[in-house]
């Protein structure tokens, strides 16, 4: 693996604390007890940090999208780490009933709400539901939607399962507890990488970059986690990757849809 690959990833570092580092300072001398609330603290500074890098993210990842959660996505939609609601773009809205986004930075959600709003997605009309849960809270999700259950026809997961907690097992529980049989998920994620010398420094780096980027960690194989929940219909769906994406890039990403059997 090449040097200028293995230590790409500074320059994103050094943007995101540039960004966010003063007014993440200023805030905790108007309130001193930041310091003693960590994950709001985290929140704080990766609200800072995706209001200059979401609408990036997004357009790099646009085609992709496109091709993976318009044509699929259908019914109760639930958004996993929706942040400012960028995937309810991809969203047809002809298809789609109710637009679910679980966001655990309330930073995020007047910008989350804004976004789903012009997109005709609406807390009134009863089409739209922000729920601030972690993914990992399975009981706060289910209670928050009206039977019968599983209530949930898509899953989808953009660039999320590197940060939630116990990924493997919210995965399995969201899954098994949440998805109708016959429904979906649908994901694009970066992943730990198939070649050994670049996963050797995703799980170098993995540590530092977590702390700039809200717990974010580089080093988890999510498409396998997902593939290994089992029970999906044979020859429906399936994994592939980013085109035109290197095989050097420590954010290797792959591409997923899978159908859970009735």
């Amino acid at each position: 693996m090449r040097l200028a690959a293995a230590f790409g990833l500074f320059t994103d570092i050094r943007c995101a604390i540039g960004i966010a580092l003063w007014p993440t300072i200023l805030a905790v001398w108007r309130s001193p007890s930041l310091l003693f609330r960590p994950q709001a603290l985290s929140h704080l500074f990766m609200s800072y940090v995706w209001d200059v890098f979401g609408n990036g993210v997004d357009e790099n990842g646009r085609d992709t999208k496109q091709v993976l959660i318009t044509p699929h996505a259908y019914g109760v939609v639930l958004d996993l780490g929706a942040g400012h609601g960028h995937t309810v773009n991809y969203l047809d809205h002809a298809r789609v009933t109710k637009y679910v986004a679980i966001e655990p930075n309330v930073h995020m959600h007047a910008k989350l709400r804004r976004v789903a709003s012009a997109a005709g997605y609406s807390e009134d009309a009863g089409t739209l539901l922000i729920l601030t849960c972690g993914a990992e809270d399975i009981s706060t999700i289910l209670s928050s939607l009206p039977a019968p259950h599983p209530p949930v026809d898509t899953l989808i997961s953009i660039l999320t399962i590197c940060s939630i907690p116990a990924p493997q097992a919210t995965i399995c529980a969201l899954i098994t507890e949440t998805l109708k049989p016959g429904g979906q998920v649908l994901f694009y994620e970066h992943v730990l990488s198939d070649r050994e010398d670049v996963a050797w420094w995703q799980r170098f780096w993995a540590p530092i970059w977590s702390i700039a980027f809200g717990g974010c960690r580089m080093d988890r194989p999510a498409h396998r986690w997902i593939e290994d929940v089992g029970g999906w219909v044979k020859d429906e769906g399936g994994v592939w990757g980013k085109e035109g994406e290197s095989d050097e890039s420590l954010f290797w990403h792959r591409v997923g849809r899978f159908v859970k059997a009735g």
